[in-house]
């Protein structure tokens, strides 16, 4: 029986990103043991998931560098066969390199990559998705075809998500819930960020028989709320569902309207639809929606500005915000 360590303590929407990687490791391989480490907070996508065998949680925020010795530790109790490390910083370098493990793969931007066995070139912006790069780390051991991002919510985070809406009968959203769309307005990036009042302008044009769901962290509740009163309709449920319960919410969702962040790549790992709002970033760098049901907005025409960063940045650096303030309400309604 196989052994697989694959490491991914980035942010949430990269994490669910590897899950693709998990799938198509348990295709290939469907006796193997597999293993995951991701940050503090994102352990959540993985309750109950059916064939994760662990899943190990780096606490960054706790002794960040003796939670790190701590976690390494832990990892050398098991002898891997493989270990996947889908990340280019040194932290993850070193859980790769220490870990007991026969194959090391990882992309050669790592800085301690001389000591992978398997190095993996590691290029943004040249058209391909990041699923694509991720997949990379693995052809060797399954094939070049692109995998799919998927979570694995249970019949108790679909029941989550109907006590939350008030729903009755099977809780399953798609076939038990009125008629809602889905915003997730937040994102951790401001220049990733489409503008409060847009968000205000267009839950004043969508459907008035259709409820309208703010979700996101309990830290995004704010802003909905000042979204809500500005809009005069709105529900928030920011904070209040799980991360699976908030997948399933997605799911039977008429719409889902988010920004360049981690609800994107939650909607194509559950086959959701989503039209996806780019500001600074854009679709080239490989972080676009997954599934045919996926829309892509961005600012019409081009700025000499843009994009103006991988990650976006907390202000504009031209102070104009042209790529958001542009986007007009239309494009994004559809």
């Amino acid at each position: 029986m196989k052994r697989f360590l694959i490491v991914q303590t980035a942010f949430l929407g990269d994490v669910v990103l590897a899950t693709g990687v998990l799938e198509k490791l348990h295709a290939f391989f469907p006796d193997a043991a597999i293993d995951l480490v991701v940050r503090k907070g994102n352990e959540g996508l993985f309750a109950g998931h059916p064939f994760l065998r662990k899943v190990h949680v780096w606490n960054k925020g706790k002794g960040k560098y003796g939670s790190l010795l701590g976690l390494i530790r832990d990892l050398r109790r098991t002898e891997y066969d493989h270990v996947i490390n889908g990340q280019r910083f040194l932290s993850t370098g070193l859980m790769t390199v220490l870990a007991r493990g026969g194959e090391r793969v990882g992309y050669d931007r790592n800085p301690l990559s001389r000591l992978f066995t398997r190095r993996v070139p590691h290029v943004i912006g040249d058209g391909r998705h990041e699923m694509d790069r991720l997949n990379a780390l693995i052809a060797h051991l399954t094939d070049g075809v692109r995998p799919l991002p998927r979570l694995h919510p249970s019949a108790t985070h679909r029941a989550e998500v109907a006590a939350v809406l008030g729903a009755s009968g099977p809780a399953h959203a798609s076939t038990t819930l009125p008629p809602y769309f889905c915003i997730a307005p937040a994102s951790v990036w401001f220049t990733k960020q489409w503008p409060a009042h847009k968000w205000t302008e267009l839950i004043r044009v969508l459907p008035a028989d259709h409820r309208i769901l703010l979700i996101g962290a309990s830290g995004d509740a704010a802003l909905c709320e000042r979204i809500a009163r500005a809009a005069g309709r709105g529900e928030v449920l920011a904070g209040r569902l799980s991360l699976l319960g908030t997948a399933v919410l997605m799911e039977g969702a008429v719409m889902n309207h988010v920004n360049d962040s981690a609800p994107l790549h939650i909607a194509s790992a559950m086959n959701a639809p989503v039209t996806v709002v780019f500001c600074s970033t854009v679709p080239a760098f490989g972080f676009g929606p997954l599934r045919a049901n996926g829309r892509i907005v961005e600012v019409r025409g081009t700025l000499d500005c843009r994009p103006c960063g991988l990650h976006g940045h907390k202000t504009c650096p031209k102070g104009h915000f042209r790529c958001a303030e542009e986007i007009a309400t239309d494009q994004v309604a559809g």
